[in-house]
């Protein structure tokens, strides 16, 4: 049996069996691949061009012949069954792919070997990997785990706001209508000796606002409020406008009469809404300048900030109380809403030892010697000798506590206590005091007086040129001899002088117990040389404080005791109560015939026909005094310059019951002297202190001890 044609291998077999489907690779639909070029053909090589015309032709025809795979020519024996399957096992696909194509379609002729030239060609890439959308319901189980994540996060705030943090959101809600107002206590009057109130407090209010409900009409409420308070409405509109604030000032200490008239005009423009007001006391002082510089003043926020106003601010101050409220969108008190109310404590009231009319007098008297004499500044003192008490302390030039920014620092210094000087001949009352206790001098004592004294190469004389005189004890205090005064007092041991100086005070604390108080300087005996101990037995080279030297010479006056000197009284309640201070410390400092002989001594600077101070003495009374005159230390250059002019006494001399004591700082003029300047001050102060009181003459009369020998 011949064997037909064979058959073109299908996608099969070889055998052309049942056909099998094989997928078949497509091309990358985004990339192109093109076979590589042809190698290019060697001499003497044929067919070796696939891409020629005619081999695609002879190619072409082949197949339409029914042709197997080019380059294996069919063999004679094709029919027998032995060469079929041997033929058949050939035509393989798996053979087929490892055999190139003829490129001539020359099969059956047996062509001469000849190198075939391999055409590789490239495998197609394998295509990218598209997405491919899910189905409906893997979208629906996206969208409904996502929907349950949303509703989860909003539950769990929602269970963490009300059930965790409920209570407090409800607070800060209660809160944000919860408003809360000082209470402001009452500051506590400072009164003199009889109750007259020297500084006191009066009802005012502050004017507020709500920044929140004023911002949208700030504009309007400044211009309605500002011709009213007195304010510039360029200065209230950024503080009715202030961010993030509930409560600004608007105005303080405004009187209730001011404010009636500003409530009418907001009420008629229909501006009220955030405009508030609350209690704001006044300080005020119904005296102006009397004792303004021992009361002092209070700042803006009602503290104390210097005399007694700073010393005492504890005690004045009071507590403050509170109230709290529930307000509605206008900031107004909600009625009936729940409030709490904390009542404010008042201060204490302070009663002085001074008393307003001697001060008054005292003032006016140094004030008008100050502006004639051109002074630098003057003090006034008046002490009780008794007590201790300070019934006045007058200084100049001084200044309104109630407006106390219009004035200098220099004018609200408390200068009575804070400035020091060189005393000069008042000083020789405490040295006579010392030598006639301690036995080294009477008054009778005879001391040759030369024009100078020549100590550590220094110079020292008297105020008026002399040669050499004849001087009792008593003669040189009463003119004021500085030469005899060092003559007589270098018969004391210095050690023991500067012990007699320190109990009259001089170099320590007067116990007032005022803040910035100078204590004034006394170098120790064992530092002092010749010179030294000279100048400060004629009051030179030591320094002391307005009231530390009344209240020296007070010891005298007062039997040779000292008492310390104190401006507070004691402390009064509501109810009119007095608790008083302390008794104030006493010093027994010289022997009471000491301190007689020494106010006899002084009696014969103001009595008598040669008296030095005829100025200080008032008819009807026996006065005793002693002038001052003493170089005064320049801080600024270093030096001497200028004068202290000062004048101590006290009356009546022989039951002495007030001390005066006058300082002129740098006066201009000719007359330097304490006598000239002074004296005569101390004499209207006196005679109108001594009337006060109705302190009565003792109608004896002033003795006369011999000045010369």
């Amino acid at each position: 049996m011949t064997a037909g044609p064979p058959k073109r291998p299908g996608r099969g077999d070889a055998t052309g069996g049942e056909r099998r489907q094989v997928p078949r690779k497509k091309p990358s639909p985004t990339r192109r691949t093109d076979p590589p070029e042809p190698r290019a053909r060697k001499a003497g090589e044929r067919g070796s061009e696939p891409t020629s015309r005619r081999g695609q032709g002879d190619r072409q025809a082949a197949g339409r012949a029914g042709s197997g795979w080019a380059g294996k020519p069919r063999s004679a024996t094709s029919g027998s069954g032995t060469s079929r399957s041997k033929l058949t096992a050939s035509a393989s696909p798996r053979a087929s792919r490892r055999r190139p194509p003829d490129p001539a379609g020359l099969a059956g002729l047996r062509p001469r070997p000849a190198r075939q030239a391999r055409v590789v060609r490239p495998s197609p890439r394998r295509p990218g990997r598209t997405f491919r959308l899910g189905g409906s319901d893997r979208r629906l189980r996206v969208g409904f785990i996502v929907v349950a994540f949303v509703m989860s996060v909003f539950a769990g705030r929602l269970v963490q706001l009300q059930g965790f943090d409920g209570a407090q959101y409800a607070h800060a809600a209660v809160q944000e209508r919860i408003s809360k107002v000082t209470l402001h206590a009452t500051r506590g009057e400072i009164t003199d000796a009889a109750g007259v109130p020297l500084a006191t407090t009066v009802d005012t209010l502050a004017v507020t606002a709500d920044p929140k409900l004023t911002r949208p009409n700030a504009v309007q409420i400044a211009e309605t409020l500002a011709p009213v308070l007195k304010v510039d409405s360029a200065d209230l509109v950024p503080k009715l406008r202030t961010p993030n604030s509930r409560f600004v000032y608007l105005a303080r200490k405004v009187p209730a009469a001011t404010w009636k008239k500003a409530r009418e005009a907001l009420r008629t423009e229909g501006l009220s809404g955030g405009v508030l007001t609350e209690p704001d006391p006044l300080r005020t002082y119904p005296s102006g300048a009397v004792a303004a510089n021992i009361v002092g003043f209070v700042g803006s926020e009602g503290k104390g900030l210097s005399g007694l106003e700073y010393a005492l601010d504890d005690k004045l101050a009071g507590k403050d109380g509170h109230m709290v409220y529930e307000r509605g969108l206008n900031g107004q008190q909600i009625p009936l809403a729940n409030s709490t109310e904390q009542d404010p404590v008042p201060g204490a009231n302070v009663r002085l030892t001074i008393n307003r009319d001697v001060q008054w007098a005292a003032q006016k008297a140094i004030t008008e010697q100050v502006r004639r004499t051109k002074s630098r500044s003057g003090d006034a003192i008046v002490i009780d000798t008794r007590t201790g008490e300070v019934v006045a302390a007058a200084t100049a030039p001084t200044f309104n506590p109630n407006a106390p920014t219009k004035s200098t620092a220099f004018d609200r210094v408390n200068r009575p206590l804070q400035e020091m000087y060189e005393p000069g001949s008042v000083e020789k009352v405490l040295t006579a005091a010392s030598l006639i206790d301690a036995g080294y001098v009477t008054p009778e004592t005879r001391i040759r007086v030369p024009g100078s004294l020549i100590r550590d190469g220094r110079r020292i004389g008297d105020y008026w040129d002399h040669g050499t005189i004849n001087l009792t004890f008593a003669g040189a205090l009463a003119k004021s001899s500085n030469v005899g005064t060092i003559l007589a007092a270098e018969r004391m041991p210095m050690q023991l002088q500067e012990d007699y100086l320190r109990k009259f005070g001089i170099g320590q604390p007067t116990g007032i117990g005022l803040p910035g108080e100078a204590k004034g300087l006394l170098a120790d005996a064992k530092d002092w040389n010749s010179l030294r101990r000279a100048t400060i037995s004629f009051g030179q080279g030591l320094s002391v404080n307005a009231i530390q030297m009344a209240s020296a010479v007070a010891t005298v006056a007062n039997g040779g005791v000292r008492v310390e000197p104190s401006l507070v009284k004691g402390f009064v309640d509501d109810e009119g109560k007095l608790t008083p201070n302390p008794a104030p410390k006493r010093t027994r400092v010289v022997s009471a015939k000491a301190a007689s002989t020494v106010a006899q001594m002084m009696e014969q600077v103001v009595q008598g026909e040669d008296a030095l101070s005829k100025k200080a003495a008032i008819p009807g009374y026996r006065i005793a005094g002693k002038t001052g005159t003493a170089q005064r230390a320049d801080s600024d250059c270093g030096c001497y310059r200028g004068y202290t002019a000062s004048f101590a006494g006290f009356a009546p001399a022989d039951a002495p019951r007030f001390v005066v004591y006058v300082a002129l700082q740098d006066p201009k003029g000719g007359d330097n002297s304490g006598s000239g300047l002074a004296a005569p001050v101390f004499h209207d102060i006196m005679a109108f202190t001594l009337q006060k009181y109705g302190v009565p003459p003792t109608g004896a009369t002033s003795p006369t001890m011999p000045l010369t020998w």
